[in-house]
């Protein structure tokens, strides 16, 4: 790659456009149909799925040894679990959502037949002025409620708008880049990696690469649930990488400027070989990366093995800190990751 500058601006650029999108696992729709056009304006003959994923096949010269890499579309989220007698809703989480990261967050509650309603998610009781014990009150699901934005104040009263138990939740993503590189936003778990392996399709697509061995994309739409990779993996793939967020936090060795190499999670190791090849590409191509074990993460390939697939598997990504809240990356971690792929591509 010869611009990794205009690649990495892509990427981000990529993710911010998919980031307007309201995609939390299960309403994942119209995240899908962005991604399928997207794909067919680059040339490319994605494939929509059963359950919902898009894949690509990017080309490649030897179809018995594929590389599969594993990106999810769907964020975390909630879905409405109780129309309370004052007209507020009690939620349930989609995904591993801790209501400490969206509480005071402005909201959508998304109706199925009737369109969408603006609110808030607070503590109940949310006054400082009345509750005296509301700056020690923990969030909690159970001791939080969404504040709708309507003249509606009994159950009856939601209802009649057309809001219900099982309704989709989406929460205000807030995404800003800053003029230092900074890239600032809830869900770049994963929406940040889904747009560098956009961008790394475009470099195949403008320099004709035809890489030596057959690669795949998958964009899942089920990850935050545990089961997003489980199922269509191409005939003849060998090897599956997710490309999700890298962590960063205590105890750990990457920042958001860095690309990391996870050697092992909440699932165990990784394929020793493939991380062993995922550090040699990031030396070849002079990448800033650090590997790092993850104590609370599963990935979409892990997923993968869990349903049986004969596959090596790795993981790698951007660090993003403060991950399952408002999360902070930044663009030297997207160019160092598109360095590692690229270089992995060419091995």
């Amino acid at each position: 790659m010869k611009d990794y500058k205009f690649y990495t601006d892509f990427a981000v650029e990529q993710a911010c456009s998919l980031l307007t999108i309201d995609s939390p696992t299960s309403y994942t729709f119209a995240a899908e149909e962005h991604m399928l056009k997207l794909f067919q304006e680059m040339g490319y003959a994605p494939v929509h799925t059963v359950k919902g994923g898009v894949l690509v096949d990017l080309g490649g010269k030897n179809a018995d040894d594929g590389l599969l890499l594993e990106a999810h579309c769907d964020t975390l989220g909630c879905m409405v679990a109780e129309i309370k007698g004052n007209g507020r809703l009690r939620l349930t989480a989609l995904g591993g959502l801790p209501p400490v990261m969206v509480n005071t967050e402005t909201c959508r509650v998304i109706t199925k037949f009737n369109g969408s309603y603006e609110g808030t998610f607070q503590l109940c009781n949310a006054s400082a002025h009345v509750n005296p014990n509301l700056r020690t009150t923990v969030p909690a699901y159970d001791n939080c409620e969404v504040v709708l934005d309507e003249l509606a104040f009994s159950a009856d009263a939601v209802k009649a708008l057309g809001i219900d138990v099982g309704d989709v939740v989406c929460f205000n993503p807030r995404t800003t880049v800053t003029e230092k590189g900074y890239i600032k936003s809830r869900f770049l778990d994963d929406k940040l990696s889904v747009g560098i392996l956009i961008a790394l399709a475009k470099w195949m697509k403008d320099e004709g690469i035809t890489p030596e061995r057959r690669i795949w994309l998958h964009f899942t739409v089920y990850e935050e649930v545990g089961h997003g990779g489980a199922g269509s993996v191409p005939a003849g793939v060998t090897e599956a990488i997710s490309v999700d967020m890298g962590c960063v936090g205590d105890g750990l060795q990457c920042t958001e400027r860095e690309v990391s190499i996870c050697a092992k999670d909440s699932g165990g190791p990784y394929s020793y070989p493939v991380m062993q090849k995922l550090i040699a590409a990031a030396k070849a191509k002079g990448a800033k990366y650090a590997v790092d074990i993850y104590p609370s993460y599963g990935s979409d390939v892990e997923s993968t093995l869990k349903a049986g697939w004969d596959i090596r598997h790795g993981l790698i990504g951007p660090g993003v800190y403060a991950s399952h809240g408002y999360e902070r990356s930044h663009k030297d971690g997207v160019e160092n990751t598109l360095k590692v792929l690229v270089g992995y591509l060419e091995q």
